[in-house]
């Protein structure tokens, strides 16, 4: 069973302790329905066209992005695929292709079909 990231802390190292989720490393616990957004809606993430984005989504970059702490730059058209959407500011986190985990702003992914 694949439990969902901490909401508070962004932990992949949940587990379920009866109708409790709880997290080791921050000590947060919710309710598994409590996993939406503050005002009880699920959370909503729109690419750089308006697009809705999920979880297991892939996307192309719409323009090059330096890489924080690096010289590199992702270049558009990169491909990236969405593991988890978050709150934040970057709100997608993704792995990008020959780059590996990083976590992006939806405005600057456009969804793709692949």
């Amino acid at each position: 069973m694949l439990l969902p990231s901490c909401v508070k802390c962004q932990s992949t190292y949940t587990y379920q302790d009866r109708d409790l989720l709880i997290c080791p490393e921050c000590g947060h616990e919710w309710k598994p329905e409590e996993n939406e957004a503050t005002d009880g809606r699920p959370m909503s993430v729109k690419d750089a066209n308006g697009n809705m984005l999920f979880e297991g989504d892939s996307g192309t970059l719409i323009k090059d992005l330096k890489v924080k702490g690096s010289s590199d730059v992702l270049k558009i058209g990169t491909k990236v695929k969405i593991n988890r959407i978050v709150h934040g500011d970057h709100n997608i986190d993704c792995r990008v292709d020959m780059v590996g985990a990083m976590m992006l702003k939806s405005e600057f992914v456009k969804k793709s079909s692949n």
